[in-house]
């Protein structure tokens, strides 16, 4: 019971969080905490006096170098339960993390000359922490993927809602919390999963789940007048979690599986909340972080410009503005360096960008990659348009079409657009009906979840997206 609660999630600023990760990364800033004066020891063994000088002055430079080392792998999906990768990957992204932290330590001392550490010490306690964050994520990795270590989940139901779970949550990476038990048959609707253990209990419900360690029971009937209401209460009381789909997929794969939502569905639930203090924090975090953008990117930009010129032409135009939808259906102006053709719309039909684009310019093919095309929209953000956080803003002639084919795309509006988002960290590029059907379950999740730990979150980990191109076209 214990190993299946610490494989759950629980919200944190009403953010589902994995609590495997959250430990994990609770154990690396110990480590790396205690790398640092590891390293420090080494380095200074020779020097007794100059040791003890070091020592009781270390703990602050120590925690911020575990901070700061703990932040580089958040921002390169290190604490992602859905990463995929194999060792040689990890290994490049724990890599990366440490060069990131290597600059913004450099930085930190620049800037606060009395978290100093020596270069000495600092290479030392990186070494250290390098190798204790491998070895502890082998052990974590084999370890988490223990089926014993995973909640039984049984879900109630075969038909289509429960077919969601077995095709759209197949993967391992998918289940790192929990184990599908079962599905269990409906007399009134039709079977269609084709995956896993299909059964009709000989037992009352409640009885089946206690005899076999049931930890949750997921609604996924198709009929609802079939659900058998005595039957949950029973689980209920006797300790098993009852969720419907809907919050399942939301617990577990951080979105809000549309097709089924019911409109009462998105009356009754938590979140969707609009205004208060909340929009004037996220309004401020906007302004800060734009500044920094802006006073961090501009020789990025003014480079990108003679680029543009050069391959271009001198009169040829840098910024490239486009209508878009924004907060509660209203209408702005996008901005955005040039990445295609003067002439790539000349026909006036708007079109989604697709693999290899003949309209993409040389120098638009690496600011797309490296996402420096958006960098304009950071004077979007200080106009009050856009935030930086938010569903990305989509054409007036793509949302009204999309708005007749997809339940409720009109609800991402609730919300300013934003430069990246929680869509664009889960899911990649999308340039068709059915990607941006998915595009919008994680943007839903974003509405009706959003805080400025979110916030902070997807901002953080927009860093990973810009090194290893994810989503780019």
């Amino acid at each position: 019971m214990l190993a299946s609660s610490l494989l759950g999630t629980r919200r944190v600023f009403k953010h589902h969080v994995h609590v495997a990760y959250y430990w994990l990364a609770l154990l690396d800033a110990a480590l790396f905490t205690g790398a640092c004066y590891l390293g420090t020891l080494l380095y200074f063994l020779r020097d007794q006096a100059l040791l003890d000088s070091h020592l009781q002055t270390l703990l602050p430079r120590a925690l911020v170098f575990a901070l700061t080392t703990v932040l580089a792998m958040t921002a390169l999906g290190l604490y992602q339960p859905r990463l995929r990768e194999g060792l040689n990957g990890i290994m490049l992204r724990v890599a990366g993390s440490f060069v990131l932290v290597t600059i913004a330590m450099a930085a930190m001392f620049y800037l606060v000359p009395s978290l100093h550490l020596w270069r000495g010490v600092l290479a030392y306690s990186s070494a250290i922490a390098f190798t204790s964050c491998l070895i502890t994520r082998v052990i974590f990795a084999n370890t988490v993927e223990l089926e014993q270590f995973k909640r039984r989940v049984l879900v109630l139901g075969s038909g289509q809602r429960a077919a969601n779970i077995a095709e759209r949550m197949r993967r391992k990476s998918d289940r790192r919390g929990f184990r599908i038990a079962g599905y269990v048959r409906a007399d009134s609707e039709q079977t269609l999963v084709e995956t896993g253990n299909v059964f009709t209990p000989d037992e009352p419900l409640h009885e089946y789940a206690l005899a076999h360690d049931i930890r949750q029971i997921v609604v996924a009937l198709d009929n609802p007048a079939a659900l058998p209401a005595d039957e949950l209460m029973h689980c209920r009381t006797s300790g098993i979690e009852v969720v419907n789909i809907l919050d399942f997929f939301e617990q577990e794969a951080s979105k809000v599986l549309v097709e089924e939502a019911p409109r009462e569905w998105f009356i009754y639930s938590d979140g969707f909340a609009a205004g208060g203090s909340s929009n004037k924090g996220k309004r401020m975090l906007d302004m800060l972080a734009a500044f920094v953008l802006l006073f961090g990117t501009w020789p990025l930009m003014l480079v990108t410009i003679v680029a543009i010129k050069l391959e271009d032409g001198l009169h040829a135009p840098v910024i490239f503005r486009q209508k878009r939808v924004g907060l509660n259906g209203r209408v702005f102006d996008v901005l955005k360096f040039r990445s295609m053709s003067v002439d790539a719309e000349s026909d006036g039909k708007a079109r989604w960008a697709t693999t290899n684009d003949s309209r993409i310019t040389r120098v638009g093919h690496v600011i797309r990659k490296l996402r420096i095309d958006e960098l304009p929209q950071i004077l979007n953000v200080l106009v009050g348009d856009m935030s930086l956080v938010g569903p990305r803003p989509e054409r007036p002639e793509f949302v009204r079409e999309l708005s007749e084919s997809i339940p409720f795309f009109d609800k991402r509006h609730c919300v300013k657009p934003g430069i990246t988002g929680w869509a664009q960290l889960n899911y990649p590029y999308g340039a068709s009906k059915r990607d941006a059907l998915h595009k919008l379950e994680y943007d839903l999740y974003y509405v009706k979840n959003r805080s400025l730990f979110l916030d902070c979150l997807v901002l953080l980990q927009t860093t990973e997206v810009i090194l290893f191109g994810k989503g780019a076209r």
